[in-house]
């Protein structure tokens, strides 16, 4: 399933992914430090999705509270929970 997310405090404004199985698939980030976040999404192409946000939870970026790979771990979480939702079935 597609998921995309609107981040917050950071450079990048949305990042938009797949989870299939709980496979992480098909990472993009719209805006932010194209080399790094393009690296960041090749990464973590088919690794498992919720070792990944564990992997990238509460990384920063410069004096922010948060950065584009915290933000992907925020993202992915939020799919994980929406995923096991009732209403999502």
């Amino acid at each position: 399933m597609e998921y995309r997310y609107k981040t917050r405090g950071v450079c990048a404004s949305e990042i938009s992914f797949e989870i299939e199985e709980g496979i992480i698939k098909n990472v993009s980030f719209r805006g932010g430090c194209n080399g790094n976040l393009k690296a960041i999404s090749k990464l973590v192409e088919g690794k498992d999705a919720q070792s990944i946000a564990h992997i990238l939870e509460g990384n920063t970026c410069g004096f922010k509270s948060t950065s584009c790979a915290d933000q992907l771990s925020k993202a992915i979480n939020k799919a994980l929970a929406e995923s096991l939702s009732p209403a999502s079935n």
